[in-house]
């Protein structure tokens, strides 16, 4: 598990986020799931996501690729996407995107720009 800061902000995005690092584990994303509790979110390289066979909706914060300090620059922001929406369009800039529950954007105050970095939890 790790943390996502918003260091332009100085907040915590998400205490708990699983990072989808197999195949299988990115393919099925939030699939399945009965909700995402507040506080935690997936973190998935790549740039699509879908909204299939979802149950709840989410936000979705894409990030650039990693800065040499471990930053990555948030290019896009879609917030409160529906369960079954379809396919969300790609987002030029975009390598990877934190799905998180809807809501948490805006009490994060994340914006476009800012830089998320995320950290191993300690346990």
């Amino acid at each position: 598990m790790v943390i996502a800061h918003n260091i332009t902000r100085g907040s915590v995005v998400a205490e708990r986020v699983e990072v989808a690092s197999s195949f299988g584990a990115r393919f099925m994303g939030l699939m399945g799931r009965a909700s995402l509790p507040t506080g935690t979110g997936l973190f998935l390289a790549g740039n699509g996501i879908h909204m299939f066979f979802m149950r709840f909706a989410i936000d979705a914060v894409f990030v650039s690729s990693e800065d040499g300090d471990g930053g990555r620059r948030v290019v896009a922001i879609r917030e409160g996407l529906r369960p079954w929406a379809g396919i969300v369009p790609l987002v030029r800039g975009a390598a990877a995107v934190l799905e998180l529950p809807t809501g948490t954007v805006a009490a994060s105050g994340t914006r476009l720009g800012d830089t998320l970095v995320l950290e191993t939890a300690s346990v």
